[in-house]
């Protein structure tokens, strides 16, 4: 019997790539073999997965008066007093009952700044009531400032409201449809004052993965380094430093150019999401399961390791490996465990489940059951 492959060890690679999702939704079995499972691990751009520090969005906030509501406005005090300094800078005095409405509305904003933005452009408004408002619908926000955490005004907003809700009824009933108290200004706040990006001082910038990890910090160094010698050097988990080449010392917007577009394989620890409330799973492939037997319900699985060592033929020039047989059998109806030949990946658990037609949420408590027994090799997140 000849050694493994370099087929075999690429289908073995693919297995262990997966990633599976099942949602409380699902109830059809699926069937993973279908899967082309070579493309759950694309190279991707370094582009994709890190930012440039020193290139950052800044959180801005600030408070508003929508008027023009059909009699959905706020009865608050805040909103007749909101009135009246309004009016004031106009040169209007009103007493407190001239200033009372049910057509206005008090309401928070908030935006980002994005990395180079610059006077003049235009950004997006998150804006919700404060008070009792009912509705925000065929509203429009007076002039109001947008400041960030230094006191400084850095964008005005203003414009009508779009809100993707409303509410309707009469004295006997109402329908609401989603949030009417809450809606958007898209492009409704133009930029006046810009912050500063410097992200190559002194000819180094770094790179911050949006998702550290030791083995993607380097494997982005060492792209990095192929392509522009040795440059690059990763910090930690979650940044990379790099030295501007001496070509690109008065021109780092070309480099940035460049060194994005490479590509590369990130790596990610073997992690098993679950959420309860939903009954969705997501699994990574690299999550592997040591010998176990479980039984849940009138189900009962084994889970049993039984690696088969390969000899090559005398002088066939063939390797040694390790061959993991995977022979699964399901006791549904059973009241003992059974221990039988199967697989130590998640991969074909889940395909077992799925043929008997284990819900979502059986699935979720066996999960959680085989990482309290220790045979679950990854981090167990329940959201």
């Amino acid at each position: 019997m000849r050694g493994i492959g370099m087929p075999c060890r690429r289908v073995l690679g693919a297995f262990l790539s997966l990633l599976w999702v099942v949602c409380g939704a699902a109830s059809a079995a699926v069937d993973l073999r279908d899967m082309d499972f070579g493309r759950i691990h694309p190279q991707v751009r370094i582009k994709d997965i890190v930012e440039i520090e020193g290139a950052r969005g800044n959180q801005l906030t600030g408070v508003g008066l929508v008027t023009g509501l059909a009699g959905t406005g706020d009865k608050s005090p805040m909103a007749t007093q909101m009135m009246r300094n309004m009016m004031r800078n106009f040169g209007v005095t009103l007493d407190e009952k001239a200033a009372r409405s049910k057509n206005v509305a008090v309401v928070s904003l908030t935006a980002t700044l994005p990395p180079y933005a610059r006077p003049g452009q235009a950004i997006d408004v998150n804006v919700s009531a404060m008070g009792d408002a009912k509705s925000l619908q065929g509203g429009t926000l007076m002039q109001s400032p947008l400041k960030a955490a230094d006191g400084k005004v850095y964008a005005v907003a203003q414009g009508a409201v779009l809100v993707g809700g409303y509410t309707a009824g009469g004295s006997a009933a109402t329908q609401t449809k989603n949030i009417p108290t809450a809606g958007r200004l898209p492009g409704g706040a133009i930029v006046e004052r810009d912050v500063p990006a410097d992200y190559a001082v002194g000819g180094q910038m770094a790179l911050l993965l949006r998702d550290p990890d030791f083995t993607t910090a380097q494997r982005i160094a060492d792209a990095i380094n192929r392509h522009f010698g040795a440059v690059a050097y990763p910090v930690d988990a979650g940044r990379v430093v790099v030295n501007l080449p001496g070509q690109y010392l008065a021109a780092p917007t070309a480099f940035l150019a460049n060194m994005e577009k490479l590509e590369i394989a990130p790596d990610k620890a073997a992690r098993v999401a679950v959420n309860e409330r939903t009954g969705t799973v997501v699994m990574g492939g690299n999550v592997r399961i040591s010998s176990v037997a479980v039984a849940h319900g009138n189900l009962t699985v084994s889970v049993k390791e039984d690696p088969n060592v390969v000899q090559p033929n005398p002088f066939g020039g063939g390797e040694t490996r390790t061959e993991r047989r995977t022979d699964v059998t399901v006791d549904e109806d059973g009241t003992s465990m059974i221990a039988m030949p199967s697989t130590t990946t998640v991969r074909d658990l889940v395909r077992v489940m799925n043929s008997i037609g284990a819900s979502p949420r059986d699935i979720i408590e066996i999960l959680q059951a085989i990482d309290k027994a220790g045979a679950l090799h990854g981090e167990l997140v329940n959201m």
